[in-house]
């Protein structure tokens, strides 16, 4: 489906996200035809292919995005792939890649399986009134850089630093029999997909989670009826977004990778490509040495 929001933009450069979990017994076949495709329409970015299903963002121009897309769809397992667009006003990501994984998104426990249970999907609007309500306990599967940035009111934070810590977040923080009802929310629904599933097989009997995810509710949310508080971090170039889904105003540390604020920026811990708030407790001389001379050399 293509977004007709994509008429309005000035920018010329479409970013597709997209995944489907999907019995792919033959995903490593797939890989070298649908890296083709891609290359031969121009696009950029990276598509993960497992025998659970795939997961991707792609940019590039309007056409070669229906291209891939309908070289995807072509696929009688993917004809009901959605995706989630955005706009950019250069290409976000600097080549193509088509990657073999284990998991489309590593949680690192098989029995999450969402080709097999999944959790209560929620419309974007209709999460309001589900996170509004006391008795549910609204989660960010996000990892914590990705949340300091922005999340929704009263979620709580993990604070993990890989979806593979969330496991034991839920064991050694939530309980089936306390925690009744349970809201989860990601960047694009596929993390959520994986927790609901894991949270299933530990009891949990209530679990629902954003359909869409972050960048979908984002998109259809007006800003003014929203309970989002911030950006909302992407795995591109752009590093964020805001309601709209237009480009946010971080940016990210050329030292250690963390999004940073123009806030951030003016900290006196701040010095471009050598450190930032976030990592200049790990700032040692020599690794101080070795900033100045890489930004030196990108100079």
């Amino acid at each position: 489906m293509v977004n007709a929001k994509a008429i309005d933009k000035p920018m010329t450069v479409v970013v597709a996200t997209l995944y489907k979990f999907i019995s792919l017994p033959d995903a490593a076949e797939k890989q070298s035809s649908l890296l083709a495709q891609c290359q031969l329409e121009g696009v950029k970015g990276t598509i993960l292919l497992a025998e659970e299903g795939i997961n991707g963002t792609i940019a590039g121009s309007r056409d070669a995005i229906d291209a891939v897309l309908s070289f995807l769809r072509a696929d009688p397992r993917l004809t009901d792939l959605e995706h989630k667009e955005s706009f950019a006003q250069s290409q976000p990501f600097d080549r193509m890649k088509v990657r073999l994984k284990a998991e489309i998104v590593t949680i690192g426990v098989p029995e999450a399986n969402p080709n097999t249970q999944v959790g209560i999907y929620v419309d974007p609007n209709d999460w309001n009134a589900l996170i509004a309500d006391p008795d549910v306990t609204v989660i960010d599967t996000r990892n914590d850089y990705e949340v300091s940035i922005g999340s929704f009111q009263g979620a709580e934070n993990p604070q993990t630093r890989s979806f593979r810590q969330f496991p034991e977040y839920v064991r050694t923080h939530l309980d089936p029999v306390e925690h009744k009802k349970v809201a989860l929310f990601c960047t694009g629904g596929i993390r959520c997909e994986k927790a609901s599933a894991f949270m299933l097989t530990q009891g949990f009997e209530a679990v629902y989670h954003l359909k869409g995810g972050i960048l979908k509710y984002l998109e259809e949310v007006p800003a003014d009826e929203s309970l989002w508080e911030g950006e909302c971090f992407v795995f591109d170039q752009r590093i964020a977004v805001q309601h709209g889904l237009e480009p946010g105003t971080h940016e990210m540390c050329r030292a250690c990778g963390h999004p940073i604020s123009e806030e951030d920026k003016a900290s006196p811990d701040y010095e471009d490509g050598v450190a930032c708030p976030h990592c200049v407790d790990q700032l040692t001389e020599a690794k101080r040495t070795r900033q100045e001379a890489r930004r030196q050399q990108a100079r």
